[in-house]
């Protein structure tokens, strides 16, 4: 199939019956630069160096220059004059500001030198060999270093294109007497060597690549100055001040702390300082704490103790600001029945809090009142065996002792004093289970350690008792163990009464002296 040539392409073809020309025509018109400005080295240092030639290369082209170190091969930054190749050219005076806020006289900018010709293939060939081959020489020359045992560290090698000089950057924290190894270095290579010292910042802008934030290390892409870095900076600008999350690829601080340093300063130059007493539209209060990028300030107020953030354009004198908002009645414009409803259910939670506290309390004292010794009843008088002085309190009982042995010991007591209530005449504490209570002891002892009768205490013999009664203080269940208990208890002191009728018919004895 022909091809065909449409017209409106042709007339686009034609230079008269346009408006505007191609970017070839615009390029033909160009003056090759007189003066261009590229970046040279591993170190990424920057130089204007003059040009005569016939082309007229664009940013970026790689150009064969000789520098104060030899030829080598350089890339083109930019040209000082408004005909470069790609229009995008910088007046000299640009630039020499550009250096001058860039560091000033410690920028690594040098001008003796000079441009000789854009780079062919064969140049970019040869220059890709000699770095190749300064790769290969790293290692036998660390293995140098430790064989001499020289406290340093060689980071990377550079070479010039036409080999006349061999650069090796080394780290060390010391002086290093290195005039053996240059010498063994250079008989190995035949060719001129050069050490030079580097820190840790140089040496990440040497072998590093990307850092945490996904672009290039700025040391290495761009930064020709490496100014150091404050912690004051990192403090301000972090939230935190994690080594690892403020510190670069080369150890130290990221040098981009010191970008927008400048821009908190002035930012918290406008916050007021922590506890400080400022005015705001709640009423006066203290500042408590303060955000930079937001401009936000957190004031505690003096009315209610409430917490509030106020942008820093609303803070104003506290003696001059408006007095605290006063509080709104919930139940306004409410009728009378709906705000007795509001009132109830508002008042609900009220009670219930007072309620719990009630419950609480009333806990606490029935607590306490455990805790505490019970008091005795009082003692009904005897009316059988009158001038019997009443038994006196266990002494652990008046003490209010504690312990959960002591307080077992006072409920076995209670249980045996409440088994002698139902006997008339008799003090409590006298007829017990056991027969020997703690009142019953210093009655022994009075009477010169006998003890009496049942029936001169007043107390009823178990043998005039029915078979189907129980002594008091006993119930059904326990089957009369208080009766046998005085029965056995007889037979010890001799009595015998008793013996032969388990129902209790024999007489009840008179009396007795206990046995040994």
């Amino acid at each position: 199939m022909p091809i065909t040539k449409l017209p409106v392409y042709e007339a686009d073809a034609d230079p008269e019956r346009r408006t505007a020309m191609t970017d070839r025509e615009i390029y033909e018109r160009l003056k090759p630069p007189t003066s261009i400005v590229v970046r040279y080295g591993l170190m990424k240092a920057v130089a204007e160096y003059p040009y005569d030639g016939p082309a007229k290369p664009g940013c970026g082209s790689k150009l064969v220059a000789r520098t104060h170190r030899g030829l080598e091969v350089v890339e083109m930054l930019t040209t000082t004059c408004s005909n470069s190749g790609c229009g995008k050219s910088v007046s000299r005076q640009e630039m020499l500001e550009y250096i001058e806020n860039s560091g000033g006289s410690d920028y690594p900018f040098r001008t003796d030198g000079r441009i000789l010709r854009v780079a062919t293939p064969d140049d970019l060939a040869r220059w890709t060999t000699v770095q190749t081959d300064l790769r290969g020489q790293v290692r036998p020359i660390k293995a140098m270093v430790a064989e001499l045992g020289l406290p340093m560290k060689i980071v990377d090698l550079e070479g010039t294109l036409s080999r006349e000089t061999v650069t090796v950057y080394f780290l060390s924290e010391e002086r290093v007497d290195f005039r053996e190894l240059v010498r063994r270095i250079a008989g190995e290579m035949k060719t001129r060597i050069e050490m030079r010292q580097v820190g840790a910042r140089d040496e990440a802008r040497l072998v590093a690549d990307y850092e945490r934030c996904g672009q290039h290390c700025c040391c290495k892409n761009f930064l020709k100055v490496l100014k150091p870095v404050s912690m004051r900076s990192a403090k301000t600008q972090k939230g935190t001040i994690d080594p690892l999350k403020i510190s670069g690829r080369c150890g130290r601080l990221m040098c981009c702390l010191r970008y927008e340093d400048e821009t908190y300063e002035d930012l918290k130059k406008r916050l007021p300082k922590n506890r400080t007493r400022v005015g705001t539209p709640h009423g006066p209060g203290l500042v408590i704490d303060s955000k930079i990028l937001v401009q936000l300030v957190l004031v505690q107020l003096e009315a209610d103790g409430r917490e509030v953030a106020v942008p820093v354009e609303e803070l104003c004198d506290p003696d001059a600001c408006p007095p605290p908002e006063a509080e709104v009645d919930p139940l306004r414009g409410l009728s009378t029945d709906a705000a007795l409803r509001r009132g109830r259910e508002g008042s609900a939670p009220r009670q219930d809090r007072h309620r719990s506290r009630l419950a609480a309390s009333e806990g606490a004292t029935r607590g306490a009142d455990a805790r505490a010794p019970r008091e005795r009843p009082p003692e009904p008088k005897p009316s059988s065996a009158e001038g019997i002085p009443p038994a006196p309190a266990d002494a652990s009982t008046e003490a209010g002792e504690g312990g959960e042995g002591t307080r077992k010991k006072r409920r076995r007591r209670r249980r045996r004093g409440r088994g002698g209530e139902g006997s008339p005449g008799t003090p409590e504490g006298m007829a017990t289970e056991s027969g020997s209570t703690s009142g019953a002891g210093p009655l022994a002892l009075e009477h010169g350690g006998e003890h009496e009768p049942d029936s001169e205490r007043g107390d009823e013999a178990p043998e005039d008792r029915e078979a189907g009664d129980v002594a008091p203080g006993t119930s059904a269940a326990d089957g009369g163990t208080a009766p046998r208990k005085r029965r056995r208890r007889r037979r010890r002191r001799g009595g015998g009464g008793g013996g032969g009728d388990p129902t209790g018919g024999g007489p009840a004895p008179s009396g007795g002296t206990p046995s040994a």
